[in-house]
């Protein structure tokens, strides 16, 4: 009896973790320190996360295979509609829910409308207050708002973090994988993503992109990857992208006064691409409008699944 728990003990877990927060929250952030990657855009724009995007997480507990969501407000246009069901989706069907708090900023409407979804998921939720290394940082209003909101969350379930600084996330893992079942792995353990080669490209592309241009400009971009091209007998990656905005008078602010923004921006992205793959990249990056595009139907299902 006492061989077959132990032999129940050693058995591997693993869950489907969503990640779900109000807009930079640290959902990006903490993906990439878990992963130790960088898997997600990080930026101080809200709404950078587009997509599901999928973190891997092996330890000799098991395997965690994390979705960065897009960060869960209030919103009537178009492509905030089609973000939010992206998010809702990943955690009905997830087997763990990850809820990370922004402890600088004040619980309000968002915050309110975040909880109030996942509080019928509260016995598969773990609770991080983030950004407890901030000057700024509201721990205790944080802590307060979520036992009056998601009482049903235990205390253990509820950890203050810093995603940035690495603090206390080793607290997250174990919470987690104590709420995951025994199975077998989704993912060889190598892996830290399944994203595309042309995801991967785009969402670093993106990443150097919008962390450059002001205003509306972030929120007006997106990435068509028109052609790769595997050359030199699979040691160099020809890439032919396009930035693509909304309109046209903001194609020049894209480019830049002597292209000097386009070019800062291909030669960045080429910087952090080398480090993600094991051949070179060649990157063809130009600039072209598609007039409206947060409007069409048929470019939000590419961008968005």
């Amino acid at each position: 009896m006492e061989t077959e728990k132990n032999a129940e003990n050693t058995q591997l877990k693993t869950a489907l973790v969503a990640i779900i927060g109000r807009p930079s929250a640290g959902k990006s952030t903490f993906l990439n320190t878990v992963c130790g990657e960088p898997v997600s855009i990080v930026s101080e724009i809200p709404q950078t996360t587009r997509d599901a995007i999928r973190g891997i997480v092996n330890t000799s507990f098991g395997q965690l295979v994390f979705i960065d969501t897009p960060g869960y407000h209030n919103s009537e246009k178009k492509l905030n509609l089609k973000l939010r069901s992206v998010t809702e989706n990943q955690i009905k069907d997830a087997d763990a829910i990850l809820y990370i708090v922004d402890s600088t900023r004040t619980p309000g409407e968002e915050e309110e409308l975040t909880a109030g979804f996942i509080k019928s998921y509260a016995n598969r939720t773990v609770i991080a207050i983030n950004k407890i290394d901030s000057h700024s940082a509201q721990v205790i209003d944080a802590v307060d708002f979520i036992k009056k909101n998601l009482p049903a969350v235990p205390a253990e379930r509820i950890i203050n973090i810093s995603a940035k600084t690495d603090e206390n996330v080793n607290d997250v893992l174990k919470a987690l994988y104590d709420l995951a079942p025994v199975g077998p792995q989704m993912y060889p353990e190598e892996y830290y993503t399944d994203q595309e080669v042309g995801f991967r490209i785009a969402e670093v592309i993106r990443g150097e992109a919008i962390n450059r241009l002001e205003q509306e400009i972030p929120h007006c971009l997106y990435i068509d990857i028109a052609d790769m091209e595997m050359k030199k007998e699979g040691k160099l990656l020809w890439v032919r992208a396009f930035l693509c905005v909304e309109r046209e008078s903001q194609k020049g602010i894209v480019i830049g006064k002597g292209a000097s923004m386009i070019k800062t921006i291909r030669i960045e992205s080429l910087k952090k691409l080398r480090k993600l793959f094991d051949y070179k990249i060649d990157l063809d990056l130009q600039v072209k409008v598609d007039k409206n595009w947060r409007q069409k139907d048929t470019v939000l299902t590419k961008l968005i699944k």
